[in-house]
């Protein structure tokens, strides 16, 4: 279940109860309010488009916060052709697979392998994991070109 208090995609729910049968808290920040809270929490100082937060294990307590740069989904679902819905959907299911557990810096693809689960499973466009890994390769092209 999601604990939001704006209005988000139907499909978040979806993604949710698929992953976990626990709650999580969603929030929709700006890009001055995330940059803000990247640097805070993570000393890093700029934006970002999805920060997760999980929680300790308590009873009756959500596993973690996901917040989402409500900024960078309208630019990011410009850039790449589809909806906000599926740009939220994406940010969404990185941040909740992270709040599970899974590090896709440091794991051996497990993370990459659920979100493409998740992203057949829901018809959603190609992940973030897989867009990150993109921009590398190009960067590592256009470095020996």
């Amino acid at each position: 279940m999601i604990l939001c208090e704006e209005s988000y995609p139907e499909i978040l729910d979806q993604i949710c109860s698929y992953l976990t049968p626990g709650e999580v808290e969603l929030l929709f920040i700006n890009k001055d309010e995330m940059r803000e809270l990247n640097r805070s929490e993570r000393g890093i100082d700029k934006t970002t488009d999805v920060l997760s937060f999980p929680l300790e294990l308590v009873i009756h307590a959500p596993l973690g916060s996901i917040v989402i740069n409500k900024d960078m989904v309208k630019e990011k679902a410009a850039e790449l052709n589809h909806s906000e819905d599926a740009e939220t959907a994406l940010l969404f299911t990185h941040g909740l697979l992270h709040i599970l557990g899974y590090d896709h810096e440091k794991d051996d693809g497990q993370m990459r392998e659920k979100e493409c689960e998740v992203i057949a499973k829901f018809n959603l466009p190609k992940s973030l994991i897989v867009r990150s890994e993109d921009v590398r390769l190009i960067d590592l092209i256009n470095k020996k070109g």
